[in-house]
C-alpha cells in the first residue's frame, strides 16, 4: 500500500513538473521572462495574442520581435488612445530598461500572432522565439488560457 502512495505522489510530481503552466518561465544570463501566456481563439480566428513580463537582471536590452511556427506574421503591438477609442498599433521594438522590466499585458504592449496556422486551444501551448538586441534568440512556451484570461 505504501508503494502505491509513493508511486501516486511521484506521478503527480512528474505531471506537475511537465505542466505547460510551468513551462513559460525562462531565465538567461541577463533576462528573466515570467508569466507568459496566450488566449484561446475561436476556430476561424486569424490572430492571437501573447503576454509576459520581461525583466532585466542587469543591462538594458531591446525586444526587436519574435517568430513562431504558430503564425505567419508575428508583430509587437501596443494600445493607444485615439479620439477616445482604444486602438492597437504595431511597434518596432520594446525597451527593457537596465534593472527594470517590460510588461506585456492586456490593453498595453503585447505580441500579436497574425495569420494563425491553427486554432489556439485552451490547455495547449504555443511556442515562440523572442529576438533581443543583446540576448539574441530566447525560446519561450506560452500556455494557452481561456479567451478572456487577464494574467
Amino acid at each position: 500500500m505504501k508503494r502505491r502512495i509513493f508511486l501516486g505522489a511521484a506521478s503527480a510530481a512528474l505531471a506537475l513538473a511537465a505542466s505547460p503552466l510551468l513551462a513559460a518561465d525562462v531565465t538567461t544570463e541577463n533576462l528573466e521572462i515570467t508569466g507568459a501566456f496566450s488566449r484561446a481563439t475561436p476556430a476561424m480566428a486569424m490572430a492571437g495574442v501573447g503576454f509576459m513580463t520581461i525583466k532585466s537582471l542587469g543591462e538594458a536590452d531591446v525586444l526587436l520581435g519574435f517568430k513562431s511556427p504558430g503564425c505567419e506574421r508575428p508583430e509587437l503591438h501596443t494600445h493607444i488612445q485615439d479620439e477616445g477609442v482604444m486602438r492597437m498599433r504595431q511597434v518596432d521594438s520594446i525597451e527593457i530598461p537596465a534593472g527594470g522590466e517590460a510588461v506585456l499585458k492586456p490593453g498595453s504592449l503585447h505580441m500579436m500572432f497574425i495569420k494563425l496556422t491553427g486554432q489556439l486551444v485552451e490547455g495547449e501551448t504555443i511556442d515562440a522565439t523572442l529576438i533581443f538586441e543583446k540576448a539574441g534568440e530566447v525560446a519561450v512556451t506560452l500556455p494557452i488560457k481561456g479567451p478572456g484570461a487577464m494574467n
